[in-house]
């Protein structure tokens, strides 16, 4: 079992006061090309690193780390692989995804429709007769070869006795006859709150096309709730997941249908010892017109840092205050003077508190409108040292970066632009999406800068994806790819995935980098990271992922550590 013990502790969750390098390594890795990370211009590498307790305690040469193996040392060969820190996700929504994970059917980097609808049969087959059959996201069609999406009179065809639901990002979903019926959307439904049923325009009738939050809730709501016991194990399975992808860390940022009960199945798992993935909890609003009564109440029952180094509370987040809230940042700037007077509320209280803070905000308008608010609150309680930052921000201005810079706050990117690159263009103008996010602009500021997904609805959880995003600009939409100017090159881009992740949750000294005393979390990798080609990028994996010294996850020659 996981739990805080009595005594002094670092930011990992380990007891002060014993030195680790006086004592023989409890794991040496030899024979691989060792990034440590946080470097400028072009990668260097070591032969091996030595781990103890949990930490590192040496890294450089083969001769130099293997004077540090005793009689009970596992020595690893890791036979010319890359060795880097293990990946961190500064804005990924697990426990949402996790509690019906088990429930769904992903459709992530599938490379045809043909696939992905022989994985829904396999599951329907595998599954009771009659069950549903839903994917949640994560996919676009500009991953299949055939460029579209699912229609519902194929999803019927193949699939006649089971209900099916599959939803595109946060754009559209498609039902068959069955999953219509079992969402009650017959001839004439009325459309739910914020949200539409697409109609015929000759019969009014619906056509399986849903559209908008309200719409995909009131379909979701139709849906058998998870059991419990699933619910924990669908957490842990998307954790394992995520390691075998490289990570070993994770900002949760809460997000919609999250209230604090929710949690439980996550505080479960970690009571009983069975977390693999480090995870930050920033926690959010959840209801329109009662967000500071529910964000006071977070802050007054979960204090600030409580947890251990693998499950820990650390700031506010992401959505404060639902009438600024941008959501796809396609419409406009919601906000009002009385949603933004609310802003200024609840942001006071979070900085008296001394909390960190973790605001969606995608449009420049939008960062202007939050800005104003962070500086009228920053002359009377200053934020510089509490970790604010702005989610997203993909078109956010000169201007608006130099202020950001000026308060001391952060920025956290994801790659949406993958999925959403063409609508956005629509909505601000092929130029904003071609230098968006101003990933350059962002560094050669010193503005702290992490990377992420925004998974599991709006992206893949694949951190891959978004470093070939972060290094090329494409784009699987056919939207506008990102000028060479705002591209990172692989070392910068990997550094904003591990070290500046870390920055989200105040442990850039502690993780995101394979220096001596740092946490000893890392990926081996299938293939070279920095040599691969470009469109290699996000087929690259994990053979051996280390939390804490600990394998989580270990494949082929490294099977059974």
């Amino acid at each position: 079992m996981r739990s805080e013990a009595t005594g002094r502790r670092d930011v990992t969750g380990r007891r002060l006061g014993s030195d680790p390098a006086q004592r023989p390594a409890d794991l040496v890795l030899r024979g691989g090309a060792v990034y440590r990370g946080g470097e400028d211009g072009a990668p260097t590498f070591d032969e091996a690193l030595a781990v103890t307790e949990g930490r590192i305690v040496a890294v450089g040469s083969e001769r130099e780390v293997e004077r540090l193996a005793g009689s009970a040392t596992v020595v690893v060969d890791v036979e010319g692989r890359t060795v880097v820190p293990g990946l961190i996700d500064s804005h990924l929504h697990l426990v949402r995804a996790g509690l019906t994970w088990r429930d769904e059917i992903r459709w992530d980097e599938v490379p045809s429709l043909d696939e992905a609808l022989s994985l829904l049969r396999s599951e329907a087959d595998r599954r009771p007769p009659g069950s549903w059959l839903r994917v949640v996201g994560g996919w676009h069609p500009g991953q299949f070869a055939e460029l579209r999406m699912p229609t519902r009179e194929e999803l019927t065809e193949r699939f006649p006795k089971n209900p099916v639901y599959v939803q595109l990002l946060y754009e559209e979903a498609v039902l068959n006859d069955a999953g219509m019926l079992g969402c009650g959307i017959v001839p004439g439904a009325e459309d739910p709150p914020g949200g539409t049923f697409a109609r015929d325009p000759a019969t009014g009738e619906p056509t399986g096309i849903v559209r908008g939050m309200g719409a995909f809730n009131h379909c979701l709501s139709r849906m058998p709730s998870t059991h419990p016991g699933d619910q924990v194990g669908g957490i842990r399975d998307l954790m394992r997941e995520l390691n075998g992808l490289g990570l070993t860390g994770a900002v949760d940022v809460g997000g919609l249908g999250l209230p604090p009960e929710n949690y439980e199945p996550l505080f479960a798992l970690w009571r009983a010892g069975g977390t693999t993935l480090r995870t930050r909890l920033y926690v959010g609003a959840q209801t329109r017109d009662r967000e500071c009564e529910e964000l006071t109440g977070w802050m007054r029952h979960a204090r600030q840092g409580f947890g251990d180094g693998w499950l820990r509370y650390v700031g506010i987040g992401e959505i404060i205050v639902f009438g600024c809230h941008d959501l796809e940042g396609l419409t406009g700037f919601p906000a009002d003077d009385a949603s933004l007077r609310e802003l200024e509320r609840v942001v006071r209280e979070v900085a008296v508190r001394g909390w960190p803070l973790h605001m969606h905000a995608v449009l420049d308008e939008t960062a202007s409108a939050v800005l104003d608010v962070w500086d009228r609150v920053a002359r009377e309680h200053p934020i510089a040292d509490l970790r604010w930052s702005l989610a997203h921000a993909e078109p956010i201005s000169a201007a608006n970066l130099d202020r950001v810079r000026a308060l001391g706050c952060g920025i956290a990117v994801q790659d949406r632009l993958v999925y959403r690159a063409a609508d956005s263009a629509r909505a601000w103008g092929d130029g904003a999406v071609r230098h968006g996010p101003p990933l350059r602009d962002i560094l050669d500021r010193g503005i702290p800068l992490g990377a992420g997904t925004d998974a599991t609805r709006v992206a893949s959880p694949n951190p891959w994806v978004s470093l070939w995003w972060l290094v090329t600009g494409k784009t699987l939409d056919g939207g506008p790819r990102r000028v060479p100017e705002q591209r990172l090159d692989r070392v910068r881009a990997l550094d904003a995935y591990t070290v500046g992740s870390a920055w989200f949750s105040l442990e850039e000294h502690e993780r995101g980098r394979l220096d001596e005393s740092m946490a000893a979390d890392l990926a081996v990798l299938s293939d070279d990271y920095f040599t691969v080609d470009d469109d290699a990028l996000p087929g690259l994996r994990s053979e051996l992922t280390l939390v804490d010294g600990h394998a989580v996850h270990a494949t082929g020659p490294f099977a059974g550590l």
